[in-house]
């Protein structure tokens, strides 16, 4: 089964705007993928890491219910070290997604190309865990995204992939 058969099964749809794999877990099955600004239809799509792996997604949901994103926008802003890994991460995400979009013109002007992480469009105010924790997973050396990773405990699942069982289904 090719990357984006494994993908689509992971997500339970097909991916929007999928490019490629740019992480996989230990067992070998996609993880993050790297996602073109632009779907086929043209709608911005802002998110350039997209979490597949269904164990991170469901621990950083938890995280996310418990008020890890306000937290961790606290803890960017209070910490000069966070801050600055995520303003260097964020001039990534936006050099990276004018490189993936080139030259073409797109429907909204180019707009969605400058958005932080995760589509944010204030950058010092985290929007969505998974899209960080997707960042750190894709470019390593993203302080801030690798943090909050760590609060996943075990990182990966012990006994085995979690997506081995979609590869079984049929």
């Amino acid at each position: 089964m090719d990357d984006r058969a494994v993908v689509a099964r992971q997500l339970k749809r097909q991916p929007r705007a999928f490019r490629r794999v740019v992480a996989r877990c230990p067992y070998g099955l996609p993880a993050v993928t790297e996602q073109a600004p632009y779907d086929v239809s043209g709608e911005p799509f802002p998110t350039t890491y997209y979490l597949t792996c269904s164990y991170l997604v469901a621990a950083l949901a938890r995280l996310e219910a418990a008020g890890g994103v306000e937290r961790w926008s606290e803890a960017a802003a209070e910490d000069e070290t966070l801050a600055a890994s995520l303003a260097s991460a964020t001039d990534d995400q936006r050099r990276i997604r004018h490189e993936l979009a080139g030259q073409a013109g797109e429907p909204d002007d180019g707009a969605s190309l400058d958005l932080g992480i995760g589509g944010a469009s204030a950058p010092e105010h985290l929007k969505c865990l998974h899209a960080h924790a997707a960042f750190a997973l894709a470019r390593p050396g993203y302080l801030l995204g690798e943090r909050i990773l760590s609060e996943v405990q075990p990182p990966w699942p012990t006994d085995e992939c979690c997506s081995e069982a979609l590869l079984r289904q049929r």
